[in-house]
């Protein structure tokens, strides 16, 4: 679904990614992993628009999104939620929720029911504020609101950083539902390996803006871990 060959990208006179090469399955979960400052970010925004790239190609459904502005990405179905959420947090869930509306594939006059079957504690804060919330009904916010676009792809930057376990666990069972259930295709950057383990089917390791290792998440073994993720 989500094909990126040979993609370069530069702060300034900084090289961050260097010839970085990814395939994301149609239908799969797939993980990117590394430690802090090898690029996973800097790779998502690029794939967004949000960043601009040097070369190489980023190509979903055949089309290069190299040539397509950052704010058509989410007609062709690719949804994100940045890490720290980004949730506006002076308007309410409800409004936080309506602005994904017309800006998705399909335009919608509401919030699809199925959001609020995956995240019903939101159905029941409808007219608070987002930033009275708390850090993982913000997740589920961010998250739900990426979801009123009916994606074809999620991409997700570190959606367990700061949450509590217990919706950690939430998080993660929605994330299988998504996938194995309704065959959302999903890109994960993750850092807790355990979580990364119960939801992934591949992985792909990334270290100083290179891919070093990719495949089945079953093959990431302790010296892969010791190598590139272990600080």
């Amino acid at each position: 679904m989500l094909c990126i060959e040979e993609l370069n990208q530069f702060y300034g006179e900084s090289h961050t990614l260097w010839d970085l090469n990814m395939l994301i399955p149609r239908g799969k979960c797939t993980c990117l992993m590394g430690r802090n400052g090898v690029g996973k970010t800097t790779l998502l925004l690029c794939i967004m628009g949000l960043l601009p790239v040097r070369s190489g190609k980023i190509l979903f459904e055949g089309e290069n999104l190299i040539k397509i502005a950052a704010e058509q990405r989410a007609k062709l179905g690719i949804a994100y939620v940045p890490q720290g959420r980004q949730i506006f947090p002076l308007l309410t869930v409800r409004e936080n929720l309506e602005i994904g509306l017309n800006t998705g594939r399909n335009k919608k006059n509401k919030v699809p029911e199925t959001v609020f079957e995956l995240f019903p504690v939101l159905l029941e804060m409808m007219g608070r504020r987002g930033g009275d919330l708390s850090g993982g009904q913000q997740q589920q916010l961010a998250i739900a609101r990426a979801l009123v676009l009916e994606p074809t792809l999620l991409i997700l930057d570190e959606p367990t950083e700061g949450i509590q376990p217990n919706i950690v666990s939430e998080i993660g069972d929605i994330i299988i539902k998504l996938n194995k259930q309704e065959g959302l295709t999903v890109l994960l950057v993750e850092q807790k390996l355990k979580f990364a383990r119960r939801v992934a089917d591949n992985f792909s390791l990334l270290d100083r803006g290179r891919t070093v290792a990719t495949g089945p998440i079953s093959d990431l073994d302790e010296k892969l871990i010791n190598r590139y993720l272990k600080v």
